[in-house]
């Protein structure tokens, strides 16, 4: 469906967001209730080491403050969402995000006090304070962190800066998602379509290879006009890092980020290690491409073509929704009908309209209810996406309602299971429900493209930003043609000789959004990973290991990533994982190959 504004939108397609606040009036108000409870919480200064009442005190009063500032914050940038252009939106995320730089100013001596706290002491509080039991865990991550925390003055200068942090990423979603536009292209029927994030997919999908070729090169030659422009973003964004990790002492950059959940750089490097060996394969994919397609020269705008034609069956929402709530009915009756239910909540807002962020996610603070936000297309694809971001909406519910608010997140290496478990069980349902060696095969294709985009894609980005931080690191300025060269090697030694390379996908890398959060794209080819081994025990063995995996779920942040994730029975320290991913990318390459 095609609406040109929001407000054509029936109700029951857009998100719920009147549950957090009825109105912007309404949010504004607790912008000053929580820069109230900010002024309140300073009388704990200097007195976090007293006792442990007083310690625990502040530690309730904290969670109450940043559940508050969490609610304020999701949904002024949920609003910004709806539509960039909106200044009433633009102007309350405005207010919200310098309103959570005051706070954070005002409480800046939290965590340097409460670090300055000697480990024994701590310990000794713990014991003796049952109300300090539940921060346990919280307190250990304080300890192991302490080397890293700065004294208070500097915390403070640097919550003063923090309404800053996110200038590079504002700039590139205001330019990407608000203020580029791609132009119209002829489709197959020779009528005239605008080239937007939201349709690009499609159109790069199309059987008329003259459609995907103008769109493609719609949407890139806009990227280089601005190439310049983006280069000097990211570079910023990038430096940012790097500056913030020499600041606080760490090693480096990804040092610096992988910290925080604890996570061994070695998972890094394993992944990344693992899947270049296993490239060989992904070539063999390419050849078998170029084949199917009879194609002389294989680009890059012919990869998200299928390779079979067949008719394009459309899915509306309502058909996605059953669909979904179907596959999943292996996790057990109380996951489908919460689910279930959450679809009638209106936990998703669906629809593409201009100016609507691209791609889809899933949101929400601890207190709100899981949103989606999708860009709904008819396709089977889109089904994907609603029970992937229905995954992580789940976790989320599970999470929150088994977790006090300290423990009441997940961590982004554990975050892309869910999604994926979802995916895996989705794809399993297709395939064993296949009516024919064609429509079999055709599975087996979007199947092995999931895996090329996830597993050995999302590697690929995680080369291409680790090396871009290690070339700020050693001093040198990221440009428009070191990032493109960077990018334009990486592409082709992950895609092999098959493939017939042209200047614009070099600019692939400068429209990822993902790199503004940076060194998070790796972990949704280890979560990627770690679900495959999840899904296919749950469909081996049934209720007793989607019981299992619940427990997973429930865990939040409640231990370290790695060890929550040995509730689903895999170990991410090890490469195995890795391994039996792309052994199974490598057998259902073999499948289709005996099929065609």
């Amino acid at each position: 469906m095609n609406y040109k504004t929001r407000k054509d939108i029936p109700a029951k397609y857009k998100w719920n967001i009147e549950a957090m606040y009825k109105n912007k009036a309404a949010c504004e108000q607790d912008i000053k209730c929580c820069l109230d409870l900010a002024d309140k919480f300073t009388k704990y200064q200097g007195k976090l080491a007293d006792n442990a009442k007083t310690l625990a005190a502040a530690l309730k009063d904290k969670d109450k403050l940043y559940s508050k500032l969490e609610d304020i914050l999701i949904y002024a940038h949920m609003k910004k969402d709806e539509d960039g252009r909106v200044s009433s939106a633009i102007e309350l995320d405005g207010k919200a995000s310098a309103m959570a730089a005051q706070v954070m100013q005002k409480i800046a001596f939290f965590t340097p006090e409460l670090a300055a706290i000697s480990e024994k002491k701590l310990r000794g509080f713990i014991k003796t304070n049952k109300n300090l039991k539940v921060y346990e865990h919280y307190l250990d991550e304080v300890i192991r962190e302490k080397a890293h925390v700065l004294k208070k003055s500097d915390e403070a200068l640097l919550a003063q800066l923090s309404e800053l942090a996110g200038c590079p990423e504002d700039v590139y979603r205001i330019l990407s998602d608000a203020e580029f536009t791609f132009g119209d292209i002829k489709n197959e029927k020779g009528k005239n379509v605008t080239v937007t994030h939201g349709s690009y997919m499609n159109l790069v999908r199309s059987k008329d290879r003259r459609v995907r070729k103008d769109a493609y090169e719609a949407l890139y030659n806009v990227y280089k006009k601005y190439r310049n422009t983006l280069a000097t973003t990211y570079n910023y964004n990038v430096k940012q890092d790097v500056i913030y990790s020499k600041i606080r002492k760490y090693t480096s950059a990804r040092a610096s980020a992988l910290s925080g959940a604890n996570i061994p750089e070695e998972v890094y490097d394993n992944l990344v290690e693992t899947v270049n060996k296993y490239l060989p394969v992904l070539h063999r994919y390419m050849k078998l491409r170029k084949k199917v397609l009879g194609v002389k020269d294989l680009t890059m705008y012919d990869l998200y073509v299928p390779m079979l034609a067949a008719a394009e069956k459309k899915f509306s929402y309502e058909d996605g929704q059953k669909l979904a709530l179907t596959a999943l009915k292996p996790m057990g009756k109380d996951y489908v009908d919460t689910l279930k239910k959450g679809y009638a909540m209106r936990w998703a807002d669906v629809y593409e309209t201009p100016g609507k962020r691209s791609g889809a996610y899933s949101f929400g603070s601890y207190s709100s209810c899981p949103y989606m936000l999708l860009n709904w297309q008819d396709k089977l694809e889109d089904v994907f996406t609603l029970i992937h971001e229905s995954g992580h909406s789940m976790h989320s519910y599970y999470t929150r309602t088994n977790q006090p608010y300290v423990y009441g997140d997940y961590s982004i290496f554990a975050a892309e299971v869910a999604s994926t478990v979802n995916e895996s069980l989705l794809m399993n349902y297709l395939i064993n429900n296949s009516k024919s060696k064609k429509e079999k095969a055709k599975l087996l294709n979007m199947w092995l493209e999931e895996f090329r985009t996830t597993l050995f894609r999302q590697t690929q980005f995680a080369e291409f930003e680790h090396e871009a931080h290690k070339m700020v690191e050693r001093g040198e300025v990221l440009t428009a043609d070191n990032l493109e060269k960077l990018y334009y090697d990486l592409n082709a030694k992950y895609y092999g000789p098959a493939v017939k390379y042209d200047d614009l996908i070099a600019l692939e890398w400068s429209r990822i959004p993902h790199f503004y959060s940076s060194y998070y794209v790796y972990q949704y080819a280890t979560g990627y990973s770690a679900a495959t081994a999840i899904a296919n025990k749950i469909l081996s063995e049934g209720e007793s290991a989607a019981n299992e995996y619940k427990k997973f779920l429930k865990a939040g942040c409640s231990d370290y990533p790695i060890e929550v994730l040995k509730y689903g029975g895999v170990d991410m320290a090890t490469t195995a994982p890795i391994e039996s991913a792309l052994n199974k990318f490598e057998e259902l390459l073999d499948e289709l190959e005996a099929i065609l």
